[in-house]
């Protein structure tokens, strides 16, 4: 079992947004991972406070064979100066040991994580 990180940042706080911004990067997850839904056990999705338009996990069902995938949205602890409309997730999903893990951080979140994206 792996963890794997990621996050992306959304441009408005919008229904539209937040599905392009959320599927972006759960694209770029199964792609880089060669992850399949089938495989990953559970999605704990943080959202800023700033955004509050639609749940990320609302999102992802609507994916194929990810209606079965354990998720849980939570609120991300406040800090002054962090960055904003961020949404970041922590995936736990079988993959071989050996299978390198890709961790998926887009846009102005790719500063988060410099040595990761």
């Amino acid at each position: 079992m792996w963890a794997i990180r990621g996050a992306t940042t959304v441009s408005e706080n919008t229904v539209e947004a937040m599905q392009e911004a959320v599927t972006e990067l759960l694209d770029e997850l199964e792609k880089r991972n060669q992850l399949h839904p089938r495989d990953i056990i559970s999605v704990t999705f943080s959202v800023t406070r700033d955004l509050d338009a639609v749940f990320p996990a609302a999102i992802a069902r609507k994916r194929p064979h990810w209606d079965s995938v354990a998720m849980l949205d939570v609120q991300q602890m406040y800090v002054e100066g962090s960055l904003e409309r961020c949404v970041r997730f922590l995936v736990h999903a079988y993959l071989p040991a050996s299978a390198p893990i890709y961790h998926t951080y887009l846009r102005y979140a790719t500063g988060l994580r410099p040595d990761w994206s």
